[in-house]
C-alpha cells in the first residue's frame, strides 16, 4: 500500500481527536502510520529535498486543512484539538473528508483562494483548486527538481561542446569550490597536465597537502568501461596513490562500477550527471536568477520564558 496522500489522511486524522483532548502532531504521526500500516521504509520516506519525511508532510498539511475549515484548532505549541463544528461532522458519519467536502466552509474558501486577482471572480467551491494527491511542498519540490534535470541537461550539453582546456578549467574550479586543491592558482598548476602515465593531473586533498588526490578527467560521449578504470587503477599503483576520482561526462559501466568496488584503492567515479550536480550545488558554471525564502512559525519564539 502505498503512503496515503494529504486527504486520505483528513478523515482519520479528524477521528483521532473526537477524544476532545489535545494531540500533538507528532502523536498524530505515529498513530497514524499505525493505522495505515505504513513500513519503517514508507515512515521513513523523504521528500526530494530530503529535509522532511513525506508521511510527515502530508499529515501537517492534512491538519492544516481541517484547520483552515474550522474543524480542528490550536490549542497551543505543537497541539491541536477537535471544535464543535469538527464534531458536528464526525456525528455526520462522512465517508470521506477531502478538499471538495471543506468546500461548505467559508473558510476554507477563503484560504484556498488566497491570494485572490482582482479580475478573477470569487470561487464558488465549484472546482478543486487546490492538488489532490500533493501538498504544497511536495508540488514546489517536485516542480523545482524538474527545473534542475532541465538545468542538468542544458549544462552537460554545454560542457560537452566545450573545449578540452575549458574542461580542466570546469573540474578545477569545481575541485576547488568543494575544498580541494588549496587556491585555484595552486590547483591550476597541477591539473590539467599532458596525461602523464594515465594521470590528468594531482590536486591536494586539504589546503596542508597533507594526502593528494589523483585525478582522470575524460569529456567522452561513450560510457567508461572496465578497461579504462584498470589502466587508471594501474596508473594510481604506479604512483603508490592510494586515492584517485575518474570524471567523465558520460556514464560508467556497470562492469566498472563493480570493478571499483572490489578493489583496494578508492576510486571515486563521478560521471556527467553527477559532475552537472556538483556543478550546481557549488555554483559553479550556473547563476542564480530567482530566490524564493519559505519561512514557518518560530515556535520557539512563542514559548512562555
Amino acid at each position: 500500500m502505498p503512503i496515503p496522500d494529504y486527504q486520505a489522511i483528513m478523515l482519520p486524522l479528524l477521528k483521532l481527536t473526537t477524544d476532545q483532548k489535545e494531540h500533538s502532531l507528532r502523536e498524530a504521526i505515529e498513530a497514524l502510520a499505525d493505522y495505515f500500516q505504513l513500513t519503517e521504509a514508507q515512515r521513513k520516506e523523504l521528500l526530494p529535498s530530503g529535509r522532511q519525511a513525506t508521511f510527515d508532510n502530508r499529515i501537517g498539511w492534512a491538519r492544516t486543512y481541517l484547520k483552515k475549515a474550522g474543524l480542528i484548532k490550536s490549542t497551543k505549541r505543537g497541539y491541536f484539538q477537535i471544535t464543535n463544528r469538527g464534531l458536528d461532522i464526525i456525528t455526520s458519519n462522512p465517508v470521506e473528508i477531502n478538499a471538495e467536502f471543506l468546500n461548505q466552509f467559508p473558510e476554507f474558501i477563503e484560504f484556498k483562494n488566497y491570494p485572490q486577482q482582482s479580475d478573477k471572480p470569487i470561487s464558488n467551491g465549484s472546482e478543486a483548486d487546490l492538488d489532490t494527491t500533493r501538498t504544497p511542498e511536495e508540488s514546489l519540490e517536485i516542480a523545482i527538481e524538474k527545473l534542475t534535470q532541465d538545468l542538468v541537461s542544458d549544462l552537460l550539453q554545454t560542457i560537452k561542446t566545450s573545449s578540452p582546456a575549458f574542461f580542466e578549467k570546469l573540474v578545477v574550479d569545481l575541485l576547488v569550490k568543494m575544498g580541494y586543491g588549496g587556491t585555484r592558482k595552486d590547483a591550476g598548476k597541477t591539473v590539467g597536465r599532458s596525461g602523464d602515465g594515465g594521470i590528468d593531473g594531482i590536486i591536494n586533498e586539504d589546503r596542508l597537502g597533507l594526502d593528494v588526490i589523483y585525478i582522470q578527467a575524460k569529456r567522452w560521449e561513450n560510457s567508461v568501461g572496465r578497461p579504462e578504470i584498470q589502466k587508471f587503477a594501474g596508473a594510481l599503483q604506479g604512483f603508490r596513490a592510494k586515492k584517485g576520482v575518474f570524471i567523465t561526462t558520460s556514464t560508467f559501466t556497470g562492469e566498472a562500477k563493480d570493478y571499483v568496488s572490489r578493489i583496494d584503492t578508492k576510486i571515486i567515479l563521478i560521471d556527467g550527471e553527477i559532475l552537472t550536480h556538483l556543478m550546481i550545488e557549488n555554483n559553479v558554471g550556473v547563476t542564480p536568477f530567482a530566490v524564493y525564502e519559505i519561512k514557518k512559525v518560530d515556535s520557539d519564539y512563542f514559548t512562555d520564558s
